[in-house]
């Protein structure tokens, strides 16, 4: 298992919280208003409520902060762990109305991020001892790519692509406009710029040569059969970086590994990860400390 990930500057995802607090919140809190006395304090436990691997709790804790400062915050897992049903993650400590107010932001977050790790380890164990790397891709929610990046890193994969900007991918689309896979290799490689991995996608085998011989340093095999790629491997490999796309399920990610390719990468991590069961439980007599429920 890699080593552990690194949570993205907060200036990428704190706008997120600030919008999650005012679409939830808005003016107020109308319930807790009215039977929460503005200032009882009190605490609450967060709680995964099914097997998970823990992410986010450091967003988890922002949306709380960002409603009352002096808040405590306590992580009883790190990111990055795989937790029980019934384990304790978190615990909070602060003004109830502010905690009851942050309550769904928080755990909107830590469902995602969570259910984004979680997804992720599956596929990552899927491929253990094979060889191949797991990779995210650009299939994320709009404005959350470094959350979800960071989410897929967590659960094991490696981060690929944070944009158009940072690597040269040849699709479909650029080699037809271009009039053919040559010429669209050709084309990029006498404008890219050096320190750009040129990467070509390709549905054939006959065009994973074309696309090697006009200077390819990389191939994306996008919705080959197994057949299809173990030729392509098997004529390759040693030559340029192969990565698989397309149609990649839990089902079949080994069977794809096993082929030899060097990578795969898998949309599904993002745009298909289920959201994981957390809860938030206030403590039954709200203005004592919550120590309750299992730490480790």
């Amino acid at each position: 298992m890699r080593g552990p990930a690194e949570l993205p500057p907060a200036h990428t995802w704190l706008p997120l919280v600030a919008r999650a607090l005012e679409e939830d919140v808005g003016p107020g809190d109308v319930s807790s208003a009215l039977v929460i006395p503005a200032d009882l304090c009190g605490g609450a436990v967060i709680e995964a409520r099914e097997e998970l691997v823990v992410c986010g709790l450091d967003v988890a804790r922002a949306v709380f902060s960002a409603l009352d400062p002096a808040l405590r915050f306590e992580r009883c897992a790190a990111d990055g762990e795989r937790v029980r049903a019934g384990r304790v993650i978190a615990r909070v400590q602060g003004q109830l109305r502010a905690l009851l107010a942050g309550e769904r932001s928080a755990l909107n977050f830590l469902m995602r991020l969570c259910g984004v790790a979680s997804h992720t380890r599956r596929f990552v164990e899927a491929i253990a001892g094979t060889g191949a790397l797991l990779l995210d891709t650009r299939k994320t929610l709009p404005g959350w790519r470094t959350l979800d990046k960071y989410a897929t890193a967590v659960g094991g994969a490696h981060n690929h692509r944070s944009g158009l900007y940072d690597g040269i991918l040849l699709k479909d689309n650029h080699v037809a406009l271009a009039g053919g896979v040559a010429q669209a290799v050709k084309a990029a490689r006498a404008g890219r710029l050096d320190h750009l991995r040129l990467q070509v996608e390709v549905e054939s085998e006959a065009d994973a040569l074309i696309a090697v011989e006009a200077g390819a340093d990389s191939l994306l095999l996008d919705n080959m059969g197994l057949d299809a790629i173990r030729a392509v491997v098997a004529r390759l490999r040693d030559r340029v970086l192969l990565e698989v796309s397309g149609g990649v399920r839990l089902e079949n990610v080994r069977r794809i590994a096993e082929t030899g390719v060097h990578r795969i990468s898998v949309g599904a991590l993002t745009h298909s990860a289920p959201a994981a069961d957390v809860a938030l439980e206030i403590a039954r007599d709200p203005a004592t400390p919550v120590s309750g429920g299992p730490a480790a």
